[in-house]
């Protein structure tokens, strides 16, 4: 596995949102309308850099984690904790 540095920056974002909502991979990605079997693969993949996931899936993984799919693409950690925060209360602040 590359090290975060490395990772693409919607890897990262990824499994940061995942892991502050507290859902396993495979959970998130059932419930993003993956095929069970292969759900956790395929989100692991995705947090590893390993594949990117198209746009209609990263919307649905977006919609899932309460987070506009911008937050997934900003490069500037601050610039994505405004889109994070931007998004409004529903959403878990750290």
């Amino acid at each position: 596995m590359a090290d975060k540095g490395s990772l693409p920056v919607y890897s990262r974002r990824l499994r940061e949102a995942r892991e502050a909502l507290g859902i396993s991979q495979r959970a998130l990605g059932i419930e993003a309308g993956l095929d069970e079997f292969v759900a956790s693969t395929r989100v692991n993949r995705y947090e590893t850099g390993v594949h990117q996931p198209d746009l209609k899936t990263l919307q649905r993984l977006a919609a899932i984690l309460k987070l506009p799919v911008a937050y997934f693409y900003a490069e500037d950690d601050e610039l994505a904790r405004l889109i994070r925060d931007f998004k409004g209360p529903g959403r878990r602040r750290r």
